[in-house]
């Protein structure tokens, strides 16, 4: 019969000399042996290697210096046996690395909100262009600068304890992003749910016990988006624009309103992305920047004549990509323009141009819901409602077409 030995457990001493160290000494390390897994802690101490006893890891000699050096040993020897000893007693999860961090102090320090926000952004860096858009993790350094200017102004600290966490420190730090800040509120909401991401985390840790953010809801106002009726839509296409920058940006505009594809995702396409789709005609094969979720989007003629203008622009050719993009905050100052040339009165921004494709090229249309969810790149068809909520022109065509219907199966019963 074959018994299995759990917590088998010793220690040892050894010496390391480090890079940084020039002199000839080396500095004492205690290797904790862990069912068979090892954990080095640093004894803060050197000696020189010369009268040092491997096999004892004890310092060689009688002197006065040598028996205060391994009394200094055999004492931290002894902390560590009390510390796996009371671990044992505690019922907890016993590792090399819980004995380290019990006796260098670091499990008994709280653990801080900034410090544990910084962290996350750290791993979020890294999975930018894998997982995340670079866009969305400037969103998160910026609400946590947001969260360092707060703890600084309410607190007068640099960091805050996870475990005094609570409701009133949400509530404060909604009041000091719409008051100090002068965020509105929508805005000060999306600021607000990324600390519930870091603090969501901090609960499934275990660091702490109880979500303040429980009693706490996050509510957004309904807001206008706005968007390109067909007819604005038609006379922005058909106005003539001499100035070659304003017809450039009109050109890219309406690209966007017939694919429905952000700045971000239009400055990428490459000829590549373009493949004939399931009906034999010409396709976009893309993935959304933000989300990296796929988008298939069938090419209508607008597209296509306006792919066809750029198919030889020399920007386009040195870049590889389908249309000579200039940068967004530049186009959206244009846009400004354009929509004065134009005798639009609205704020364009190249944006509007992705709600005016789910509006008034798509949902006014007729084209179902579940379609535009799928080309707009939507991971929830609850985004996509909430275009249709403003389409007050597609309400007005479906209870006509409802109108209609009526009105003949009454005829027919009148017949009758």
């Amino acid at each position: 019969m074959c018994v299995i030995m759990k917590n088998l457990f010793n220690q040892n001493y050894f010496l390391k000399k480090s890079k940084s160290q020039t002199n000839q000494l080396s500095t004492v390390y205690l290797r904790i042996t862990l069912d068979g897994v090892r954990t080095e802690i640093s004894t803060q101490r050197q000696c020189d290697p010369k009268k040092w006893i491997p096999q004892a890891g004890r310092l060689a000699g009688k002197t006065e210096e040598a028996r205060e050096f391994n009394a200094y040993l055999e004492a931290i020897e002894y902390r560590i046996y009390e510390i796996h000893k009371n671990l044992i007693a505690s019922g907890v999860v016993i590792s090399g690395e819980a004995i380290k961090a019990v006796y260098t102090g670091v499990a008994d320090r709280p653990r801080m909100l900034i410090e544990i926000y910084k962290y996350h952004n750290q791993q979020f860096a890294e999975l930018v262009g894998k997982e995340y858009s670079a866009g969305t993790l400037k969103k998160f350094k910026t609400a946590l600068s947001s969260l360092e200017a707060f703890i600084e102004w309410k607190y007068k600290k640099r960091d805050f304890p996870v475990r005094d966490l609570n409701f009133q420190f949400i509530t404060d730090y909604e009041f000091y992003l719409k008051s100090v800040n002068g965020l509105q509120h929508n805005t000060a909401m999306g600021t607000i749910k990324k600390l519930k991401k870091i603090v969501r985390q901090c609960v499934a840790n275990e660091w702490l016990e109880r979500d303040p953010f429980m009693n706490y809801k996050i509510k957004t106002h309904e807001t206008h988006r706005a968007y390109l009726m067909q007819e604005e839509l038609a006379e922005m296409i058909e106005k003539e624009i001499k100035l070659e920058r304003l017809s450039q940006v009109r050109d890219f505009f309406v690209f966007s309103c017939y694919t429905g594809l952000s700045y971000s995702d239009v400055a990428k396409l490459t000829p590549q992305d373009i493949c004939n789709g399931i009906d034999g005609e010409k396709w976009i094969f893309t993935s959304r920047t933000k989300t990296n979720e796929p988008s298939r989007i069938p090419m209508l003629p607008p597209v296509l004549e306006i792919i066809e203008k750029y198919r030889d622009h020399p920007k386009a050719i040195n870049s590889g990509k389908i249309l000579p993009m200039i940068s967004n905050q530049r186009l959206n100052s244009y846009l400004k323009d354009l929509a004065n040339t134009c005798n639009i009165d609205k704020e364009l921004t190249f944006h509007c141009a992705r709600h005016t494709f789910a509006t008034t090229v798509t949902l006014t249309n007729g084209v179902p819901i579940e379609s535009v969810s799928k080309m707009l790149g939507h991971r929830s068809l609850r985004t996509t409602q909430i275009y249709a909520k403003v389409v007050d022109s597609k309400v007005s065509l479906d209870m006509q077409l409802l109108r209609e219907k009526l009105t003949v199966s009454l005829q027919k019963r009148a017949a009758i």
